[in-house]
């Protein structure tokens, strides 16, 4: 309901105010009463609508706005109003709730005019309405006035933010380039680690020969005992050899 009767507005005070003025704006020639009458409309309208109005108005549809803006006769695209509205909710949120607006200035140029005029709210400041050529409405921009003290304030913040996010780097910066006289010790470290040779394996201990027995001191014996029982001596025969057999009957008879 808010809505309708916004536009309602708008639509009459174009009507009251575009009665009496027949003339309109083309090539370069500007109709300054004209471009202030769409100017004091936006005003009117923009100071009297809540967050939600206007948050209606950012997601209305292309069409349904362009369309809603041609029946109020406001020479404004659907796109430039959503960018004014913006630009107003900013202003506002700078300078205050907006009280009165003072006398309009207007400067022409080669692409268009430009409408300013002081406005009086919590905080001064003053408000400018950007035309084409064409005398469509583009934009409009909200600037505060700040004391001198307040403007020393802020640059000295947005100084000393700068500067210390500046320092907050270098020192980040600083912080890196140490580290980088530890890389080679850690890479030097990592190759050790690397080439440290496996430990070896456990070698399992060789087996321990067993005493091999004097085949010559073996004959001797044997050939002794042959004599003996034989009853004569060793020059007698020879041995050339010993046999062990398969069988050991003395083992057998052992047993």
């Amino acid at each position: 309901m808010k809505k309708k009767l916004s536009i309602a507005g708008l639509v009459l005070i174009l009507i009251f105010s575009l009665a009496g003025c027949g003339s309109e704006s083309t090539g370069n020639e500007y109709n300054q009463e004209e471009l202030e009458q769409y100017a004091n409309a936006i005003i009117l309208n923009f100071s009297s609508m809540s967050d939600k109005e206007f948050d209606e108005y950012l997601s209305m549809p292309d069409y349904n706005l362009d369309y809603t803006l041609m029946m109020t006769g406001l020479p404004v695209s659907g796109e430039d109003l959503r960018t004014m509205i913006e630009a107003w909710r900013s202003g506002q949120a700078d300078c205050g709730e907006f009280q009165e607006i003072g006398d309009f200035t207007m400067e022409t140029g080669n692409t268009g005019a430009v409408l300013t005029a002081p406005i009086t709210a919590e905080r001064p400041g003053e408000i400018q309405f950007s035309f084409s050529e064409s005398g469509q409405m583009e934009s409009i921009t909200v600037n505060a006035h700040y004391t001198t003290g307040e403007i020393l304030t802020k640059a000295g913040l947005n100084t000393v933010l700068g500067m210390g996010t500046v320092f907050v780097v270098l020192i980040f910066i600083s912080f890196i380039i140490s580290l980088f006289e530890k890389i080679p010790a850690l890479e030097a470290k990592f190759r050790k680690q690397e080439a440290a040779p496996a430990p070896a394996p456990v070698k399992e201990p060789e087996p321990v020969p067993e005493p091999r027995t004097d085949d010559g001191e073996l004959i001797a014996v044997i050939a002794a005992a042959i004599a003996a029982a034989e009853g004569t001596t060793t020059d007698g025969f020879v041995v050339r050899s010993i046999k062990r057999r398969k069988s050991n009957k003395w083992s057998s008879s052992a047993r």
